[in-house]
């Protein structure tokens, strides 16, 4: 048996913890369409209320949650090769999002113009819908 280290938290205490976090969440770990609808729902909403704010307190949650949908979407989703259009559109389509849902990434107008093919997808916006999508960049570009 290893000595017991002072720094270690006691399982019990991580319960006490966990079990209401759960609850808080809703979905802890996405293992069924369900769980990924969940988790992206509460994805969505820590990124609407987290912003660009990588020290906020709950960049951690949004970090453990992207992950699990990361995870998820690597077994479960394929995504074609495709123009950034092509990718945008379809990851649209997968998360159920209409154009006006992508605004914390950019304008409206902006998003119309890259799905009808009259604007690329700039670099700083790459890096937007990577974050927002949990995707690499290199996808838009």
């Amino acid at each position: 048996m290893r000595p017991a280290h002072r720094a270690t938290p006691d399982p019990q205490a991580i319960l006490r913890a966990w079990m209401p976090f759960k609850r808080a969440v809703g979905v802890t770990a996405v293992r069924t369409k369900a769980d990924y609808a969940k988790a992206c729902a509460t994805v969505d909403a820590l990124i609407d209320a987290i912003g660009d704010d990588e020290d906020h307190p709950l960049a951690d949650v949004l970090d453990y949650l992207a992950d699990q949908v990361a995870a998820y979407e690597e077994k479960h989703t394929v995504v074609p090769e495709a123009a950034p259009a092509g990718v945008l559109r379809f990851l649209m389509e997968q998360h159920g999002l209409k154009q006006e849902d992508l605004a914390d990434c950019a304008p409206q107008s902006r998003i119309s113009d890259i799905l009808n093919g009259r604007r690329a997808v700039s670099k700083e916006l790459a890096k937007k819908f990577a974050h927002r999508f949990n995707v690499t960049a290199d996808l838009f570009i």
